[in-house]
């Protein structure tokens, strides 16, 4: 090897890779009103979900039968339902399960999509052509269709609804990781720390991750929005969170039956769902924009 290519790669190995780009991340997030908006939502959101058990003035699994089906009141702020549980507290606890499932599934698709994008494009030939065909196999069921298939199989509960949204988003996520590998497998410090014999590994995990940070969290933060719909949508049909647990898909399901009598059944449930999937979704939207290349002055 000549003296340049050694420079090179003795320079990639000892350099330092940046997860964030520096502060400017922060900065520009304040520069985007929309953005801001939704981490402040996001934010309050966690928050109701780490604390909604102790300011939930109502037991959400106790029911009264002296207050079934009341409306929005000074004492129930939301109404009741159809046994008389209030439908405000049951909403805060609600926010915990839907988003522990959530966030619990998007960990089991990063962790596993992660493992296999970047072993995929790192090793290549053989091993990248089977994972990606067997990838390529999962695609072509809907996310949501796989999602149903796990849970009939494993049985309908919270914990097996959070496996079923987590594999079921791994083949998506995996193809993405995979891409964003590859460009930086083809830049020229990797190469120059190959062609040194510097060990598989240690590439991997100070060169390739750290480059990959950024792309794997706004795809991460994309995919939360879409567990929390198949979150409810498995609530919905009777496959997620299982009664009396107040699970948001479930509260839709049981007040889709009084529309026309308890608007407030299905309405509010469906408000909160709306809320935090547009939130979530904006912020990844603005994390695309700030952390895309072709934005960067």
């Amino acid at each position: 090897m000549n003296e340049g290519s050694k420079t090179v790669a003795d320079g990639a190995m000892h350099a330092k890779f940046p997860i964030f780009p520096k502060l400017a991340f922060w900065g520009k997030i304040k520069k985007q009103r929309a953005a801001k908006l939704s981490l402040i939502v996001l934010l309050l959101i966690s928050v109701i979900g780490i604390v909604g058990p102790w300011i939930a003035p109502y037991d959400p699994t106790e029911s009264n039968y002296e207050a079934f089906l009341q409306g929005p009141s000074a004492k129930h702020v939301l109404g009741t339902d159809a046994i008389g549980r209030d439908l405000f507290s049951r909403i805060l606890y609600g926010t915990r399960v839907t988003l522990v499932v959530a966030v619990m599934a998007v960990g089991i698709t990063v962790a596993a999509g992660t493992v296999i994008g970047v072993i995929s494009a790192y090793v290549g030939g053989f091993i990248d052509h089977l994972l990606m065909r067997m990838m390529d196999i999962l695609l072509a069921l809907p996310g949501i269709i796989l999602a149903l298939a796990i849970v009939a199989a494993l049985g309908p509960s919270q914990t097996n609804a959070m496996i079923a949204i987590g594999i079921s988003s791994i083949p998506s996520f995996a193809r993405l990781i995979r891409a964003a590998t590859l460009v930086i497998m083809s830049s020229g410090y990797v190469e120059a720390s190959r062609s040194i014999g510097t060990p598989s590994w240690w590439i991997i995990l100070f060169q390739v991750l750290p480059n990959i940070t950024n792309v794997l969290f706004v795809y991460m933060t994309l995919f939360v929005g879409g567990a929390i719909l198949d979150t409810a949508a498995l609530g919905f049909i009777g496959l997620g969170a299982q009664p009396p647990t107040p699970e948001w898909g479930t509260m839709l399901n049981e007040g889709k039956d009084y529309l026309s009598d308890a608007w407030w059944l299905a309405t509010y449930p469906g408000l909160a769902i709306t809320i935090v999937v547009l939130a979530v979704n904006r912020l990844g939207d603005a994390l695309r924009d700030i952390f895309d290349p072709r934005t960067q002055k």
